[in-house]
């Protein structure tokens, strides 16, 4: 969907377009290139958390000339009511591949504590795999609590709630074809 349909939409209030989807497609690109590069002979697994990250995987791997798998997790922070974070890791749905040995590179749409990021790249690596790369396609620093290595950078963006490209706002508005800022009054706990 594009930016300029959900103006009609009464749910949602956009603030200004954050980036274009020209430019999300650019950096996926970009980073398609170097991939290739320091993965050409090397078993590549990727992997990203679900939903949010599904759009930047299929977009990055669009763009990619290495063959690689992907797998999915889906994990939260989230207790019960699922408004606060409950400050423990739940694994909804698991890998289906094995990353012993493999050398995995996690796709995700945005990085912002770092918190979940942190626990998956332990966890990954405690299962045996050989490396662990990242690419976030957008990252918050402003909010980080965690340092985290990013091999990959996407685009840096201030501390505003964003939607589109994967991002949600109530399970709404992955599919918008940017990323937006929404206005303060449909800001929420949901990212």
């Amino acid at each position: 969907m594009k930016v300029e349909d959900v103006h009609n939409d009464p749910d949602i209030a956009v603030d200004h377009v954050l980036l274009t989807h020209e430019q999300i497609e650019a950096k996926l690109e970009e980073v398609a290139r170097k991939i290739d590069e320091d993965y050409k002979d090397k078993d590549l697994l990727m992997v990203a958390v679900l939903k949010g990250a599904i759009n930047t995987m299929v977009g990055l791997n669009a763009h990619m000339h290495t063959t690689a798998p992907m797998d999915f997790m889906s994990i939260s922070t989230y207790g019960e009511g699922g408004r606060e974070s409950s400050g423990q890791i739940t694994i909804r749905a698991d890998l289906t591949a094995e990353v012993k040995d493999k050398d995995i590179l996690i796709v995700e749409d945005i990085i912002d504590s770092g918190f979940t990021l942190n626990w998956l790249i332990n966890n990954l690596k405690e299962r045996g795999a050989r490396s662990v790369e990242v690419f976030p396609l957008l990252t918050k620093t402003a909010r980080r609590l965690y340092d985290i290595d990013i091999k990959y950078p996407g685009y840096e963006i201030p501390d505003e709630f964003v939607v589109g490209f994967g991002l949600d706002y109530d399970e709404r508005y992955r599919n918008l074809d940017s990323i937006v800022v929404m206005k303060p009054k449909h800001q929420g706990d949901k990212a």
